[in-house]
């Protein structure tokens, strides 16, 4: 089987180049950070000095970064994986970034006669660990026959949306709806609280019920404890966010509970909180409230 490259080995990137070694792939990876990729060097991961050499070693790439600077970086440049790509090779991109700049990456890449597609996921660490993740894809479909089989390895689902550049739109669309569904429950635990409920009942009560969304299901119990490690932190949340309200209005799509949100977690920011996950919001309410903390704050 033809080695599989991968750019950008953080908290999702590991995880997922660490499926695609277990599948019986060789993985040739690049992270901008070598040796927080040392484990993954370990269980057989090829650590390649640059972006280039992961692409002019492999005929699929995989990149994973935070932001389009960070997506810039690795792709563009004479060190970066365009200058790196072979005909016919297909970088598969699966970062939260504009649209606007995965289109003009994509052209840069087709220059070089190979082909992008833009294949963000739904889901965390948890999702992806449980084999659960889905793939939305946009961009030419016979790019992403070539390489189907590999993205199977990483998640079950693949639904392709279109063309290049409208499956991260998507995925701007969808990830706005998890700092508002998680707003709306901490808003409820809040009120059930403040009202006499113990906040561990409220919990359990809302997981049980009609709004418990897979997402819900899972982060929905940091409210009583933040987890050690960030699913995905204020920061993060809110660069999504910021996405999606610049789309908004370069579309004349109105976003006010979008716009509610990120002012939340911009106050969560303010209160030194941005390194938790951002179901942090709830502390944000809390303090409005008048009522404790989570219990890993207090505890912190």
């Amino acid at each position: 089987m033809a080695a599989v490259g991968f750019v950008g080995l953080g908290a999702m990137g590991s995880r997922m180049a660490k499926r695609l070694l277990d599948s019986g792939r060789s993985v040739v990876g690049y992270n901008r950070t070598p040796d927080k990729a040392r484990a993954l060097a370990a269980a057989g991961l090829t650590l390649a000095k640059s972006p280039r050499a992961v692409a002019e070693a492999t005929d699929a790439v995989f990149s994973m970064v935070t932001d389009n600077v960070a997506l810039r970086a690795i792709g563009l440049g004479p060190d970066g994986v365009v200058a790196g790509l072979r005909p016919g090779a297909v970088w598969v991109e699966m970062s939260t970034v504009s649209p606007a700049v995965t289109r003009e990456l994509g052209q840069a890449v087709a220059a070089r006669g190979a082909a992008l597609i833009d294949a963000p996921v739904s889901g965390s660490p948890v999702t992806l660990e449980a084999g659960q993740l889905s793939f939305m894809v946009g961009g030419d479909p016979a790019a992403l026959e070539k390489v189907r089989e590999h993205v199977l390895a990483i998640g079950p689902t693949i639904t392709h949306v279109g063309e290049l550049g409208l499956a991260v739109t998507m995925k701007i669309a969808t990830n706005l709806n998890l700092a508002v569904q998680m707003l709306a429950f901490c808003e409820a635990v809040a009120l059930a609280e403040k009202a006499g409920i113990e906040r561990e009942r409220a919990v359990e009560v809302l997981l049980k019920s009609v709004i418990a969304s897979p997402m819900i299901k899972y982060r929905g119990p940091f409210v009583l404890g933040m987890p050690a490690e960030a699913l995905f932190n204020v920061d993060m949340s809110k660069k999504d966010l910021g996405l999606a309200l610049e789309m908004g209005r370069t579309l004349g799509v109105p976003l006010p509970s979008v716009a509610l949100v990120d002012q939340l977690l911009s106050a969560a920011r303010g209160l030194d909180l941005a390194d938790y996950d951002f179901a942090v919001v709830f502390d944000v309410i809390a303090r409005m409230s008048g009522l404790r903390p989570s219990a890993k704050l207090t505890a912190g």
